[in-house]
Protein backbone atom coordinates (compact mmCIF):
# COMPACT_ATOMS: atom_id res chain seq x y z
CA UNK A 1 0.00 0.00 0.00
CA UNK A 2 1.36 3.57 -0.63
CA UNK A 3 2.48 5.13 1.98
CA UNK A 4 0.76 7.70 1.77
CA UNK A 5 -3.31 8.34 2.76
CA UNK A 6 -4.53 11.04 0.89
CA UNK A 7 -8.07 9.69 -0.84
CA UNK A 8 -7.62 6.76 0.93
CA UNK A 9 -11.02 4.03 0.51
CA UNK A 10 -11.71 2.59 4.05
CA UNK A 11 -14.48 -0.18 4.77
CA UNK A 12 -16.18 -0.26 8.06
CA UNK A 13 -17.64 -3.79 9.13
CA UNK A 14 -19.50 -3.90 12.54
CA UNK A 15 -22.89 -5.67 12.88
CA UNK A 16 -23.83 -2.25 15.27
CA UNK A 17 -25.42 0.62 13.10
CA UNK A 18 -24.76 3.02 15.87
CA UNK A 19 -21.07 1.54 15.73
CA UNK A 20 -20.81 2.14 11.56
CA UNK A 21 -22.24 6.08 12.14
CA UNK A 22 -20.00 7.07 14.54
CA UNK A 23 -16.81 6.16 12.66
CA UNK A 24 -18.14 7.54 9.30
CA UNK A 25 -18.43 10.58 11.48
CA UNK A 26 -15.23 10.16 12.86
CA UNK A 27 -13.54 9.31 9.67
CA UNK A 28 -14.97 11.69 7.73
CA UNK A 29 -14.21 14.67 9.32
CA UNK A 30 -10.21 14.28 9.44
CA UNK A 31 -10.52 16.30 6.44
CA UNK A 32 -8.30 13.57 4.89
CA UNK A 33 -10.49 12.97 1.92
CA UNK A 34 -11.09 9.22 2.51
CA UNK A 35 -13.78 7.95 1.36
CA UNK A 36 -15.41 5.76 3.80
CA UNK A 37 -18.25 3.30 3.07
CA UNK A 38 -19.90 0.24 5.58
CA UNK A 39 -21.14 -2.97 5.19
CA UNK A 40 -23.07 -4.79 8.39
CA UNK A 41 -21.85 -8.31 8.44
CA UNK A 42 -18.97 -10.69 6.93
CA UNK A 43 -20.90 -11.55 3.92
CA UNK A 44 -21.68 -8.23 2.99
CA UNK A 45 -18.05 -7.10 2.80
CA UNK A 46 -16.70 -9.86 0.72
CA UNK A 47 -19.45 -8.37 -1.82
CA UNK A 48 -18.45 -5.23 -1.66
CA UNK A 49 -14.62 -5.74 -1.65
CA UNK A 50 -15.33 -7.78 -5.15
CA UNK A 51 -17.07 -4.90 -6.22
CA UNK A 52 -15.49 -1.86 -5.17
CA UNK A 53 -12.10 -1.05 -4.85
CA UNK A 54 -10.59 -0.81 -1.11
CA UNK A 55 -7.51 0.48 0.77
CA UNK A 56 -8.06 -0.73 4.21
CA UNK A 57 -11.13 -2.71 5.91
CA UNK A 58 -11.42 -1.93 9.80
CA UNK A 59 -13.15 -5.24 11.47
CA UNK A 60 -15.07 -5.82 14.35
CA UNK A 61 -14.32 -9.37 15.64
CA UNK A 62 -17.70 -10.14 16.94
CA UNK A 63 -20.39 -10.91 14.86
CA UNK A 64 -23.34 -13.04 13.85
CA UNK A 65 -22.28 -15.61 11.19
CA UNK A 66 -19.12 -14.76 9.73
CA UNK A 67 -16.95 -13.57 12.45
CA UNK A 68 -14.25 -10.98 11.96
CA UNK A 69 -11.71 -13.67 12.48
CA UNK A 70 -13.02 -15.83 9.40
CA UNK A 71 -13.45 -12.44 7.54
CA UNK A 72 -10.35 -11.65 8.01
CA UNK A 73 -9.01 -14.88 6.34
CA UNK A 74 -10.96 -14.43 4.24
CA UNK A 75 -9.87 -11.10 2.98
CA UNK A 76 -6.20 -12.22 3.34
CA UNK A 77 -6.84 -15.27 1.00
CA UNK A 78 -8.98 -13.29 -1.48
CA UNK A 79 -7.58 -9.79 -0.80
CA UNK A 80 -4.37 -9.98 0.07
CA UNK A 81 -3.67 -6.18 -0.83
CA UNK A 82 -6.09 -4.86 1.66
CA UNK A 83 -5.08 -3.78 4.86
CA UNK A 84 -7.25 -4.82 8.18
CA UNK A 85 -7.35 -3.28 10.87
CA UNK A 86 -9.58 -4.55 14.02
CA UNK A 87 -11.48 -2.43 16.26
CA UNK A 88 -13.01 -4.27 18.94
CA UNK A 89 -14.35 -4.32 22.47
CA UNK A 90 -11.91 -7.11 23.03
CA UNK A 91 -9.01 -5.54 25.43
CA UNK A 92 -7.23 -9.05 26.33
CA UNK A 93 -4.08 -9.74 24.70
CA UNK A 94 -5.40 -13.54 23.66
CA UNK A 95 -7.89 -11.80 21.28
CA UNK A 96 -5.32 -9.46 19.64
CA UNK A 97 -2.77 -12.64 19.00
CA UNK A 98 -5.46 -14.16 17.30
CA UNK A 99 -6.24 -11.17 14.92
CA UNK A 100 -2.74 -10.85 13.93
CA UNK A 101 -2.42 -14.84 13.32
CA UNK A 102 -5.59 -14.43 10.80
CA UNK A 103 -3.74 -11.84 9.02
CA UNK A 104 -4.58 -8.42 10.72
CA UNK A 105 -2.30 -5.17 10.27
CA UNK A 106 -3.51 -3.65 13.31
CA UNK A 107 -5.79 -3.72 16.72
CA UNK A 108 -7.20 -0.99 18.65
CA UNK A 109 -9.83 -1.36 21.45
CA UNK A 110 -13.18 0.33 20.90
CA UNK A 111 -12.75 2.40 24.10
CA UNK A 112 -9.86 4.13 22.95
CA UNK A 113 -9.79 7.96 21.77
CA UNK A 114 -10.64 8.95 18.19
CA UNK A 115 -7.20 10.17 17.76
CA UNK A 116 -5.57 6.79 18.19
CA UNK A 117 -8.45 5.46 15.98
CA UNK A 118 -7.44 8.04 13.22
CA UNK A 119 -3.84 7.55 13.93
CA UNK A 120 -3.65 3.67 13.34
CA UNK A 121 -5.77 3.84 10.32
CA UNK A 122 -2.96 6.03 8.64
CA UNK A 123 -0.22 3.78 10.34
CA UNK A 124 -1.58 0.77 8.76
CA UNK A 125 -2.68 2.06 5.71
CA UNK A 126 1.05 3.33 5.26
CA UNK A 127 2.09 -0.52 5.65
CA UNK A 128 3.10 -0.60 9.43
CA UNK A 129 1.56 -2.75 12.56
CA UNK A 130 -0.36 -1.01 15.02
CA UNK A 131 -1.70 -2.39 18.59
CA UNK A 132 -2.80 -0.07 21.69
CA UNK A 133 -0.33 0.92 23.94
CA UNK A 134 -1.22 -1.52 26.70
CA UNK A 135 -2.35 -4.32 24.90
CA UNK A 136 0.82 -3.93 23.02
CA UNK A 137 2.88 -4.80 26.12
CA UNK A 138 0.99 -7.51 27.42
CA UNK A 139 1.22 -9.38 23.84
CA UNK A 140 4.79 -8.97 23.88
CA UNK A 141 5.10 -10.21 27.66
CA UNK A 142 2.70 -13.18 26.40
CA UNK A 143 4.83 -14.05 23.42
CA UNK A 144 8.40 -13.94 25.05
CA UNK A 145 6.63 -16.39 28.66
CA UNK A 146 7.18 -13.45 30.75
CA UNK A 147 3.39 -13.52 31.89
CA UNK A 148 1.29 -17.43 31.80
CA UNK A 149 -0.83 -18.38 28.56
CA UNK A 150 -4.80 -18.47 29.82
CA UNK A 151 -6.33 -21.88 29.69
CA UNK A 152 -8.76 -20.83 26.94
CA UNK A 153 -5.68 -20.01 24.49
CA UNK A 154 -6.40 -23.29 23.63
CA UNK A 155 -10.13 -23.29 22.51
CA UNK A 156 -9.80 -22.62 18.68
CA UNK A 157 -11.45 -19.27 17.51
CA UNK A 158 -15.55 -21.02 17.19
CA UNK A 159 -15.25 -22.20 20.65
CA UNK A 160 -14.05 -19.09 21.73
CA UNK A 161 -16.99 -17.28 20.47
CA UNK A 162 -19.39 -20.02 21.50
CA UNK A 163 -17.76 -19.39 24.93
CA UNK A 164 -17.86 -15.39 24.88
CA UNK A 165 -21.65 -15.92 24.46
CA UNK A 166 -22.42 -18.49 26.87
CA UNK A 167 -20.59 -15.77 29.32
CA UNK A 168 -22.76 -13.10 28.32
CA UNK A 169 -26.30 -15.20 29.20
CA UNK A 170 -27.03 -16.57 25.81
CA UNK A 171 -28.95 -19.67 25.39
CA UNK A 172 -27.84 -22.18 23.14
CA UNK A 173 -30.95 -22.07 20.57
CA UNK A 174 -29.44 -18.10 20.15
CA UNK A 175 -26.27 -18.47 19.60
CA UNK A 176 -27.17 -21.06 17.25
CA UNK A 177 -29.14 -18.44 15.71
CA UNK A 178 -26.19 -15.95 15.38
CA UNK A 179 -23.76 -18.30 14.39
CA UNK A 180 -25.62 -19.77 11.86
CA UNK A 181 -24.98 -23.11 13.43
CA UNK A 182 -27.23 -26.22 14.22
CA UNK A 183 -27.97 -26.31 18.29
CA UNK A 184 -26.55 -29.98 18.27
CA UNK A 185 -23.17 -28.16 17.38
CA UNK A 186 -23.46 -25.28 19.95
CA UNK A 187 -23.92 -28.56 22.41
CA UNK A 188 -20.94 -30.07 21.25
CA UNK A 189 -18.84 -27.15 21.18
CA UNK A 190 -20.24 -26.36 25.13
CA UNK A 191 -18.68 -30.09 25.90
CA UNK A 192 -15.39 -29.71 23.95
CA UNK A 193 -14.63 -26.08 25.82
CA UNK A 194 -16.11 -27.49 29.58
CA UNK A 195 -13.23 -30.35 28.53
CA UNK A 196 -10.92 -28.10 27.68
CA UNK A 197 -11.41 -26.15 30.26
CA UNK A 198 -12.06 -28.72 33.01
CA UNK A 199 -14.99 -27.16 34.31
CA UNK A 200 -17.75 -29.47 34.44
CA UNK A 201 -20.68 -26.87 34.98
CA UNK A 202 -21.82 -24.12 33.13
CA UNK A 203 -21.88 -21.91 36.19
CA UNK A 204 -17.97 -22.71 36.15
CA UNK A 205 -17.63 -21.70 32.44
CA UNK A 206 -19.25 -17.82 33.71
CA UNK A 207 -17.55 -17.74 36.30
CA UNK A 208 -14.17 -18.50 34.40
CA UNK A 209 -15.15 -15.92 31.73
CA UNK A 210 -16.22 -13.44 33.70
CA UNK A 211 -13.11 -13.96 35.79
CA UNK A 212 -11.43 -13.40 32.60
CA UNK A 213 -13.35 -10.45 31.21
CA UNK A 214 -14.90 -13.24 28.16
CA UNK A 215 -18.35 -11.47 28.38
CA UNK A 216 -20.34 -10.23 25.67
CA UNK A 217 -19.93 -7.28 22.87
CA UNK A 218 -21.65 -3.95 23.23
CA UNK A 219 -22.41 -1.64 20.55
CA UNK A 220 -19.39 1.33 21.32
CA UNK A 221 -17.30 3.94 20.05
CA UNK A 222 -13.92 5.35 20.22
CA UNK A 223 -14.39 8.14 22.82
CA UNK A 224 -13.96 11.49 20.78
CA UNK A 225 -11.91 13.35 23.09
CA UNK A 226 -8.56 15.30 21.92
CA UNK A 227 -4.93 13.80 21.12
Amino acid sequence: MSATTGGLRILIVDDHAVVREGLMRILGGTGEGWVVSEASSGFQAIERLRREPVDLVIVDLSMPGMSGLELIRRIRDEFGRVAVLVLSMHAEEQYAMRAFKAGANGYVTKDGASAELVGAVRKVAGGGAYVSGDLAARVVLQLNGSIGTARHAQLSDRELEVLRRLVAGERPTAIAESLHLSVKTVSTHKSRIQEKLQLPTLADLVRYGLEHDLQGDRAATPRNRAA
